[in-house]
C-alpha cells in the first residue's frame, strides 16, 4: 500500500512538469519552395490583389421596412426631399 501512495504521488507531481515540456519537433521541415514556385505565387498574389481592387463599394442596403422601426436608417438628402414632396401631392384631393 505504502508503493501504490509514492507511485501515486510521482505521478501527481510529475503531470504538471510534464505538461510544461516544449514541443520539440525531430523531423525536419518540409522541402522549400523552389524559386519558381515563389515567382509563381508571387504572382497570384498579385492578381488577388487586383481583383480585389476591381469590386466595386456597397451601395445602401435597400431596406423595404426601414421605416416602420423605432430608429430609421439615414437616408441621403435627395430620398428624403423626394419622399416630402410625394406626401405633399397625396395631402390634396384628386377627382376622376
Amino acid at each position: 500500500m505504502k508503493l501504490f501512495r509514492m507511485a501515486a504521488v510521482l505521478a501527481v507531481l510529475a503531470g504538471p512538469a510534464y505538461a510544461q515540456m516544449p514541443n520539440i519537433n525531430l523531423l525536419q521541415e518540409g522541402p522549400s519552395k523552389t524559386p519558381e514556385e515563389k515567382a509563381a505565387d508571387a504572382e497570384r498574389d498579385k492578381a488577388y490583389k487586383e481583383t480585389l481592387k476591381k469590386i466595386p463599394d456597397s451601395k445602401a442596403s435597400n431596406d423595404p421596412w426601414g421605416g416602420m422601426r423605432s430608429d430609421p436608417p439615414k437616408q441621403a438628402a435627395p430620398k428624403a426631399s423626394a419622399a416630402t414632396s410625394a406626401t405633399k401631392k397625396k395631402a390634396g384631393t384628386t377627382a376622376n
